[in-house]
């Protein structure tokens, strides 16, 4: 997976840090609009080693990058309700208070694009949305305060939110040792499954289309 990573970042411009215990922290959005599920991962993976040659601890946790149906069909804001852009957020997350009850990862330090999902029905809407770019409070936190959460509802409006409570502490005890050692600023980057197999299906019909191609010629100058 890490060497799928390194791929996606390459492609698409982003940052890994290799910094020793410096937290990567990816969303993958599943392939699927089904909603009020959590049906996303969050990978979260950091080198582990104090020599040149890197040594990844890499973990995955089951979490929602989309809002519950209850925020679908009752926005916050009128333009519609959240869903963060697939993209890289360098140092826009800090360990804060999430809604003033515990602390969480939020969106403090710099702005994010998120899509405004404006149908008010209990289906995901990523591609007709408009944009918006600014502070929304897209933090990373828990559903439910123990245990697992099954349905999403009302627990995210547009976060990225944990199923299992004690995932997320332990995530926040990771995030606590990276603040220690690089300052409470913290990058996520979200990848949408959805584009990244449109982008593959895209990449097999061209090849397919040029074998074809140079096939065809082949069997012209064969033909002579």
């Amino acid at each position: 997976m890490i060497n799928r990573i390194k791929t996606i970042a390459q492609e698409k411009g982003h940052v890994i840090y290799t910094e020793p215990y410096r937290l990567n922290i990816w969303g993958f959005r599943a392939n699927t609009e089904k909603p009020n599920v959590f049906d996303d991962e969050l990978h979260v993976f950091t080198n582990i080693s104090q020599t040149k040659i890197a040594k990844w601890a890499y973990l995955v946790f089951k979490i929602t990058t989309d809002p519950g149906t209850y925020w679908l069909q009752n926005p916050l804001n009128p333009k519609g309700t959240a869903i963060l852009k697939a993209g890289q957020y360098l140092d826009a997350y800090s360990i804060d208070k999430h809604r003033n009850k515990y602390y969480a990862l939020c969106q403090r330090l710099a702005k994010v694009t998120v899509i405004r999902d404006y149908d008010r029905d209990a289906i995901l809407d990523f591609n007709n949305g408009k944009e918006q770019t600014g502070m929304f409070g897209i933090n990373i936190h828990r559903a439910r305060k123990t245990g697992s959460t099954y349905s999403v509802d009302r627990h995210s409006a547009g976060c990225q939110v944990f199923k299992n409570a004690q995932d997320f502490d332990f995530f926040m005890k990771l995030c606590e040792v990276h603040r220690k050692l690089y300052g409470n600023k913290f990058t996520y980057t979200l990848v949408d499954k959805r584009m990244e197999f449109r982008k593959t299906l895209k990449k097999i019909t061209i090849s397919s289309v040029l074998i074809s191609l140079l096939l065809g010629g082949f069997y012209l100058v064969s033909n002579d």
